[in-house]
């Protein structure tokens, strides 16, 4: 089979993302056309001119669709997509605003759904920064010390997993499990495809094709990003009863081990496991530097440090908040 004998709608979650997507709608018209596809953005309020570059594509491009996500997070931007254009289409392709992607993106996340007739096609997410900040978070992103060895964020020769960075979904599976749970803000993938393997579907990680996603620019930002996805983790496994995995057990040490350094002023060994940790991230952010012969990505353990503590506060935070004052994470 070819990738014309499926369809696909294509769908772009968006907020204030005037920077890319232009470029981004660029990129994937010619794939849409390819597909027989829709493009829907949608967006969720934007304010920076991103609605008006995308109903200028639209007026040029009858594929570009435009639609109104009022309530602001991803996972109820795709669920209103699918429910509103996803009859008659065989699969979902998840996009990313911002991210980067290989111009022949979408034909092989569907050529490798027709041929391994997976439920869920996953990839391989590889960051990559700019400036300073953002390649010394991209250099911790793409460790083990920043992300425990996470599969998806390292490449694949292709391989069937738990969980991988959501890029294409057969509609038919996501509708039968119900979408994406719209209670999260961060995590929701990982919660989906906890409930598609659980309804007996299967998950297949790309071996062909990948993605690459720019980082936060800042450290403020990034902490708040992975109090978010530390928040999100937390809501996943309490609603599952699920174990934490280790490499996301371990992390969960930090907080605590931060606030037992503040009673390093009534002894001195208090301060031990906080001083063991930072000297772990930033010894590694500084070999880092020297094998890759680039001082600019010395700040890669600092990037570490401030992951791993946004996350572990993240997922204390909403596990010991009392459910009746849970909100959405």
């Amino acid at each position: 089979m070819t990738p014309t004998a499926a369809s696909s709608l294509i769908v772009i979650p968006c907020l204030n993302e005037a920077v890319h997507i232009g470029a981004l709608l660029e990129q994937l018209r010619p794939a849409a056309a390819r597909l027989g596809a829709r493009i829907v953005v949608a967006d969720g309020g934007s304010t920076d001119g991103t609605q008006d570059i995308v109903e200028e594509a639209a007026a040029e491009d009858p594929r570009v669709i435009l639609l109104a996500n009022p309530k602001r997070i991803q996972s109820a931007a795709i669920n209103l997509a699918v429910a509103t254009f996803g009859d008659g289409a065989d699969y979902l392709i998840r996009i990313d605003a911002h991210g980067g992607y290989p111009a022949d993106y979408c034909d092989r996340l569907v050529e490798e759904a027709l041929a391994t007739d997976a439920d869920s096609v996953v990839v391989s997410m590889l960051t990559s920064g700019t400036g300073a900040v953002q390649k010394a978070v991209a250099a911790a992103q793409n460790s083990k010390l920043g992300t425990g060895g996470s599969k998806h964020r390292h490449m694949s020769a292709g391989e069937w997993v738990d969980h991988g960075h959501h890029a294409l979904m057969r509609i038919a599976a996501f509708k039968a499990v119900g979408g994406y749970d719209e209670s999260f803000s961060h995590n929701e993938d990982a919660e989906l495809d906890h409930r598609l393997r659980l309804a007996g579907y299967r998950i297949w990680m790309s071996g062909r094709t990948q993605m690459v996603y720019y980082p936060r620019a800042t450290l403020k930002g990034l902490f708040f990003q992975y109090l978010g996805y530390g928040r999100g983790r937390a809501k996943n496994v309490l609603k599952h009863r699920m174990v934490p995995k280790l490499r996301q057990m371990i992390p969960l040490l930090v907080a605590p081990v931060v606030l037992l350094a503040f009673f390093s002023l009534f002894h001195w060994l208090a301060a031990v496991p906080f001083l063991l940790w930072a000297a772990v991230c930033l010894g590694y952010g500084a070999v880092t530097a020297i094998r890759q012969r680039n001082s600019g990505i010395a700040l890669a353990g600092v990037s570490a440090m401030v992951m791993h503590l946004g996350w572990s506060l993240g997922f204390w935070q909403q596990l010991l908040t009392p459910r009746s004052q849970r909100k959405a994470a």
